[in-house]
């Protein structure tokens, strides 16, 4: 990864981010405290990600695009390991999402706007749709689609859904090549 002057990687707390050379960071981007950003990632412009309290991982070719939240949950009383954020394989994150000490496992799907909160999870091939909220605790099954304000099970994803899920992380993958060029180049 390029480091540029319109990105901020801050350490906080003795922690530093930890970004794989192959990851796609957009300008505008805040990266701070214990992060980790595997291969292949692309984490779209004016993104913050915050792993001040807890730590963050985002697992090779997941992306978090334009203008999303990620944070963590520090340990409290009921949690003594807190909420650290889990983004595993291949996962798509829509813009303005807000994903908060939660767990989305390899190739989740996290819609335009949704919120995902702590204690929640979206396991592999399952969809928050745009503009939802998990609430804490919540765990959206394998293939299954939720909807709404709580978030709620509307139906369970046909193949050419979890296909065409595939193939936006294939996209983004490239995308986020063309990107880093078009700003090297710049």
């Amino acid at each position: 990864m390029t480091h540029r002057p319109d990105v901020s990687i801050i350490a906080i707390h003795g922690k530093s981010p930890r970004i794989d050379d192959s990851a796609f960071i957009a300008p505008g981007c805040r990266i701070i405290g214990d992060v980790e950003i595997g291969p292949d990632v692309s984490i779209w412009y004016n993104c913050v990600m915050r792993g001040d309290v807890n730590r963050i991982v985002v697992g090779a070719r997941s992306n978090i695009q334009d203008g999303s939240v990620v944070h963590c949950d520090s340990a409290d009383e009921g949690h003594p390991q807190g909420y650290p954020t889990i983004i595993g394989e291949d996962v798509l994150i829509g813009h303005l999402a807000m994903v908060h000490g939660c767990v989305l496992e390899d190739r989740a799907f996290v819609g335009l706007g949704a919120i995902v909160m702590s204690g929640a999870r979206i396991e592999s091939d399952a969809m928050l749709a745009a503009g939802a909220m998990l609430t804490g605790g919540k765990t959206i099954a394998a293939r299954q689609l939720w909807t709404g304000r709580p978030a709620k099970y509307l139906r369970d994803l046909p193949e050419r859904a979890i296909a065409e899920m595939r193939a936006g992380v294939a996209h983004y993958v490239e995308n986020g090549r063309y990107h880093r060029a078009a700003l090297d180049e710049g």
